[in-house]
């Protein structure tokens, strides 16, 4: 290998291994919905990054199926000021026609904090629907003991939510 060569190498390799470490890391961001925090000021829980109400997952879905399933980007709308995605054309006219149903209840705000006077983001994958509503939580902790007595803390958390909905912006 000639001088310059070498040269060349020693100093060219190490820039580009960075560069392509630095695109690498940043569309895992962008491709990994949990990698993306959720904002917390919004009336609606949505990834910051993204925009997507409760990181992409068909709120249609937990009804329909049972569980938490992402969405697709084929099947997206808007609503609430919001994205939302949904798995087939179905949930999507579902939702639309009824979103106060199939949207998680206070905006996919923790229940169990939010009968504590305060907001954090609900888990999509920590989910609970009952009396035929969704409701998402931030830690197993919570859903097992919102599930164990729910009218407890729907109670408090319906006397809090006028408030805590008030401080959070349009």
């Amino acid at each position: 290998m000639t001088a310059q060569r070498q040269q060349g190498h020693q100093n060219g390799s190490k820039p580009r291994f960075r560069r392509a470490f630095a695109v690498i890391a940043i569309i895992s961001l962008l491709l990994l919905p949990s990698a993306a925090p959720a904002a917390t000021t919004q009336r609606i829980i949505a990834n910051r990054y993204s925009g997507l109400a409760i990181d992409g997952f068909d709120p249609v879905s937990y009804f329909v199926d049972g569980q938490a399933l992402v969405g697709e980007a084929d099947f997206e709308a808007a609503q609430g000021g919001v994205v939302w995605r949904f798995r087939n054309e179905g949930n999507r006219a579902s939702f639309l026609a009824h979103p106060e149903v199939y949207g998680p209840q206070f905006g996919g705000y923790d229940p169990t904090d939010v009968a504590r006077g305060i907001t954090v983001a609900g888990n999509p994958r920590l989910f609970a629907v009952v009396e035929d509503r969704l409701f998402l939580f931030s830690r197993e902790e919570s859903r097992d003991a919102f599930k164990a007595d729910p009218e407890r803390y729907l109670a408090k958390a319906e006397a809090r939510w006028p408030a805590l909905q008030e401080d959070l912006p349009q």
